[in-house]
């Protein structure tokens, strides 16, 4: 019993850093419309992202033993109680179904067991979450509306909310663009050029070209955010600059920014950690998105 003690302990330590190195990682990379090292939003800094990251740890470390729902929720309030506003709801909902799954088999078919037995007490912890992080852009929507609460499971729930965000999406499809799209993107990046907060770039940009930021869509439209993504695709070609698409991005109410992408691209670090396919940066890397991004 010790030994399988020893195990899980082992496990759970794995699991909280890589999610905290996730989040750090993601937010220092240079991507176009977001927070990062250089650029701070009016309301929330690069340091509030840092602080986020270490925050969830804990939650996303004790994943295995609570309910998808409870982790979601401790995240939540641990995280406020270092940053004052919503800086990575989306991130703890993507992260938590991935961290109960890991380290039980087969990591996908596992999720897909986490993600079909998600109960109904779930939902009810999730949404006290949602409703404590207070994100922008949410509406009214008939059924399963925050504000109301929820009348089924968070898997049911997040199926109603599928077409305007893909973060509950993932949910429906067994993270259909995490483990399909965005992790074989950053790993075939990684291993080309090495450098990984270029892959980190491009991987953005690789989810953002395909999947219309549904932030930016439930913000500005439909034809905005397939806009975002036309463009996207044209920085990946280097038919487009990625200094100019970040500008355009970079409006004052920050009604452009990708932050749904972002989430997505943090997923998909968070599973190659732990996957062990990219390893810890060293000082001093460089790369196409250090050189064309300053």
């Amino acid at each position: 019993m010790e030994g399988v003690e020893k195990k899980e302990v082992c496990a759970a330590h794995k699991v909280a850093r890589a999610a905290q190195a996730a989040c750090m990682l993601e937010v220092s990379a240079p991507k176009p419309g977001n927070v990062n090292r250089m650029y701070d939003f009016s309301d929330t800094a690069f340091e509030d992202f840092l602080l986020s990251g270490v925050a969830i740890g804990p939650a996303m470390g004790r994943a295995r033993q609570l309910p998808v729902g409870q982790v979601i929720l401790q995240a939540v309030v641990d995280t406020r109680e270092l940053v004052p506003v919503n800086t990575n709801l989306g991130i703890i909902l993507l992260l938590a179904p991935l961290a109960k799954a890991y380290g039980a088999g087969q990591w996908r078919e596992q999720l897909r067991a986490v993600l079909a037995g998600l109960t109904e007490e779930d939902a009810r912890l999730a949404y006290r979450a949602i409703q404590m992080a207070s994100p922008g852009g949410m509406g009214r929507v008939a059924r399963g509306d925050v504000g109301v609460g929820p009348d089924g499971t968070l898997r049911e729930m997040m199926a109603l909310a599928q077409a305007r965000d893909s973060i509950a999406r993932e949910y429906v499809t067994d993270y259909e663009i995490v483990f399909e799209q965005g992790y074989p993107a950053l790993k075939e990046y990684y291993q080309r050029w090495g450098k990984l907060r270029e892959a980190i770039v491009h991987t953005f940009l690789s989810i953002l070209a395909e999947v219309p930021d549904t932030l930016v869509m439930r913000k500005k439209g439909k034809a905005a955010a397939e806009e975002i993504s036309r463009q996207a695709r044209l920085v990946l070609q280097r038919r487009q600059d990625l200094s100019a698409f970040d500008r355009m991005l970079r409006q004052p109410d920050n009604s452009l920014n990708p932050g749904t992408t972002a989430d997505l691209t943090t997923a998909c670090i968070f599973v190659a950690l732990l996957e062990g396919e990219i390893r810890w940066t060293r000082g001093g890397e460089k790369g196409w998105a250090d050189k064309s991004f300053w």
